[in-house]
């Protein structure tokens, strides 16, 4: 019998100074059996950084061709692809292919050793941002993960504050490639 995911509920507040953007969201969050609350709490971070009435969560692991979160148009047509974690050089390239922009978000201790191995490959891609967050902001990042949340994301010069409660991470994301 295969295992169902585990379905969170997170009410974020997201204040993006950086963006003039100030949203409430109510969001439900699957997570895949094989799936850690980091990873999870790092696809709710890129909501927030990237927050829109459009952006939705993909069917992240458990399908192939949509990324963890996209934003599409009126028409259809993909203007945001974000993926989390470390991707292929394959899978990014296919993804600038189908979409006006496309952001990876990598947060492992092994991100260095990934991006040296496929920032050669990726250069050429003009629609590719890529973004390391610190591994111990994330690790942080997964104790606030709660089947209920009250979360609130303030983005101020950059520095990003993600809170749940009385917990608090602030996180700074390191630029890979613009």
């Amino acid at each position: 019998m295969a295992l169902k995911a585990t379905i969170f509920k997170a009410d974020l507040q997201v204040a993006d100074m950086d963006r003039n953007y100030y949203g409430d969201h109510a969001l439900t969050i699957a997570r895949h059996p094989s799936e850690t609350d980091e990873r999870m709490m790092v696809r709710l971070l890129a909501f927030a950084l990237h927050a829109h009435e459009a952006l939705a969560f993909g069917k992240g692991l458990s399908a192939d061709d949509e990324p963890d979160l996209w934003q599409k148009d009126l028409t259809g047509a993909i203007e945001l692809w974000v993926e989390v974690g470390q991707p292929d050089e394959k899978r990014m390239l296919k993804a600038c292919g189908r979409a006006a922009q496309v952001v990876v978000y990598s947060y492992s201790a092994t991100s260095h050793v990934w991006w040296n191995q496929v920032a050669g490959k990726v250069e050429r891609a003009r629609n590719l941002r890529v973004v390391n967050l610190p591994t111990d902001a994330t690790t942080a990042l997964a104790k606030l993960a709660q089947r209920t949340m009250q979360a609130q994301c303030t983005i101020q010069d950059g520095q990003v504050w993600m809170s749940c409660g009385e917990q608090t991470v602030q996180l700074d994301p390191v630029m890979l490639k613009a």
